[in-house]
This record gives structure tokens, C-alpha cells and sequence, in this order.
């Protein structure tokens, strides 16, 4: 269970949760259609050493067959479907002119490595700094080097974040394209509100901001989502209880509706969408489970890189 002084690193706690985005992000490029290519992902799990992260980033639950991965509910394709949607908002901020990227809990994300970038741009990862410690180390004995100019901010969202995001030359001057992937649950409600109160005091007119969120509330599509992650994980032999890493979804603000109300333009998208605009079969049963399923860009009016 979490409590408000606990860390982690890549194999315990929230920073295993990252093992399993890594993992599913590997199995999708093994894929002849694959909707997106990480080839550093399967690298950053097999550091690890672990054979059943192994076994899942090289092809695990039937070789990731999609309707095997189907029978543990849509986690996988929502995995698809955010990957490609925050792969393209910052192709979108890039092209609009942006240089200066913030990835809010990085966790194994290798964008600053695998993704082109325009001359000029700076991607600072903020994350647990044993977190980003084995990732340094898992490139490092590989030579792999990033694709951009990449300063890593070790620190936990719970300390004063922002003080060592300028210590390391962030420029709150100039737009902004900020990316929280799988983060905003693993935050109690009011440390979520505030983390959003930092990401919009620090952002200069043109800045954009790109969030997922899975709600919590217990309905029956819920309940029968988590049963089916718990299913595939345990299919694996791998021991992780996601739900007892999620503060309750009470109290908590709907970032669409919170980012509007701070005059930002702030628009939905639906997962099955962003994978059916790409030649992704999704059933209907899948898409309508997607949907609970929270993906979500905003953008602060003005300077040159708005719309």
C-alpha cells in the first residue's frame, strides 16, 4: 500500500508499473502491423532480468495475438492507442515550433531516444531518481544516446519539483509541451490538483499539456477491467497489485473541465478511435471499455506556437 514518504525503483512499487507499459510497448513493435516502433523498449525490461517481464516484452499472453490479449480485457490496446496519441501531440508540438518538452513521471519512456526531434529542442524527464538511474544504466551499457538534447530532473512530485526543474535550465519563458503518461492515479486528488496548478503556473502563453487518466469508479466495466489486468498478470507469473498503488478517485478533478476553467482550450479523444483511424480492427465490446479511458490535450491561448 502507499503511504506519503514511500519511493521506489524499477522493480517495486509504481516504478513496476513502468515495466509493464515498456513490456506491452515491445510486444506491439515485434508486430507486423505495429501502429508504432520502440526499439528501446524491449532493451529497458530485459535490463531488469526478470524472465516473466521478458516473456510478455518479447510476445508473451499467445505472442501477443490481439484476441488472445482481448480475453484480459483492453489494456493492451489502450497502451496502443495512448502511445500513438502522446507520440503524435508531440510530433503536433514540435511542428507548431515548441523546443522545450517536460515528461512529467518517465518512468521507461524512451521518446527523448527514439522519436525525431527538430534541431534546438530539449527534453527534460522527471522521474524517482533510482528510476532514472537504471534507465541511464540499462542505455549506457548499450551506447544508446538520445535523439535530442535530454536533462534528467531526479526528484519526487512530492518535493519542490519545480525549483529543480529550473535548476536544470528549464525556461518558463517560452511555450511549453508538458506529457503525463500514466501518472495522474498514482497521485492522491489534491496532489494531483496541485501538480496541474504547477504545470500551468510554469507554462508561457502557447504551452500545451497532454494527460491520460483511467477514472475509478466501481461500476461493472471497471471492476471487469481490473479483473482482467489481474488475470493477464497473474497468466505471467508476475506480482503486482496495481490497485493498491491508486489513491480513490474521490474528490478528484476532471483535468478536461480544471484546464478550461483556467482559460486553456481542452479537448477529449477516444482510444478506439485513435486506433481505428490507423487500420485498427477494435470490437465494440472493446471500444465501449476503452472509453472509460481518459486521453486528453489542452492548450494555453496565445504565442506563436497556438493553433
Amino acid at each position: 500500500m502507499r503511504t506519503e514518504d514511500d519511493s521506489w525503483d524499477i522493480v517495486s512499487s509504481v516504478g513496476a508499473t513502468a515495466l509493464g507499459v515498456a513490456a506491452l510497448r515491445a510486444g506491439e513493435s515485434r508486430r507486423a502491423d505495429a501502429l508504432f516502433h520502440d526499439p528501446y523498449a524491449e532493451l529497458l525490461v530485459s535490463a531488469v532480468g526478470s524472465p516473466s517481464w521478458t516473456r510478455l516484452s518479447q510476445g508473451g499472453i499467445g505472442g501477443l495475438d490481439p484476441a488472445t490479449v482481448r480475453s484480459y480485457g483492453p489494456l493492451g490496446d489502450l497502451l496502443v492507442a495512448r502511445t500513438c496519441y502522446f507520440d503524435d501531440y508531440l510530433a503536433a508540438a514540435a511542428a507548431a515550433g515548441i523546443r522545450q518538452i517536460v515528461i512529467v513521471a518517465a518512468g521507461l519512456d524512451a521518446r527523448a531516444y527514439r522519436l525525431d526531434w527538430p534541431t534546438g529542442t530539449t527534453v527534460f524527464e522527471l522521474d524517482q531518481p533510482k528510476v532514472l538511474e537504471f534507465k541511464a544504466s540499462a542505455f549506457d551499457a548499450h551506447d544508446v544516446k538520445p535523439a535530442v538534447e535530454r536533462r534528467e530532473v531526479p526528484v519526487d512530485l512530492r518535493e519542490d519539483w519545480p525549483a529543480a526543474l529550473r535548476d536544470k535550465g528549464f525556461d518558463q519563458a517560452v511555450p511549453t509541451a508538458w506529457l503525463a503518461e500514466g501518472l495522474l492515479r498514482y497521485l492522491p486528488a489534491d496532489a494531483q490538483d496541485r501538480l496541474l496548478t504547477h504545470i500551468a503556473a510554469l507554462s508561457a502563453p502557447g504551452s500545451r499539456v497532454a494527460i491520460n487518466m483511467t477514472p475509478g469508479d466501481q461500476t461493472l466495466t471497471m471492476r471487469q477491467q481490473e479483473d482482467s489486468r489481474d488475470r493477464m498478470l497473474a497468466a505471467l507469473d508476475i506480482d503486482l497489485d496495481v490497485d493498491s498503488l491508486w489513491y480513490p478517485s474521490e474528490g478528484r478533478s476532471d483535468p478536461v473541465d480544471w484546464f478550461d476553467q483556467q482559460g486553456w482550450t481542452a479537448v477529449r479523444a477516444d482510444p478506439a478511435t485513435v486506433l481505428t483511424e490507423r487500420g485498427r480492427d477494435v470490437p465494440d465490446e472493446v471500444a465501449a471499455e476503452m472509453r472509460t479511458h481518459l486521453l486528453m490535450t489542452a492548450i494555453r491561448p496565445g504565442g506563436d506556437s497556438t493553433p
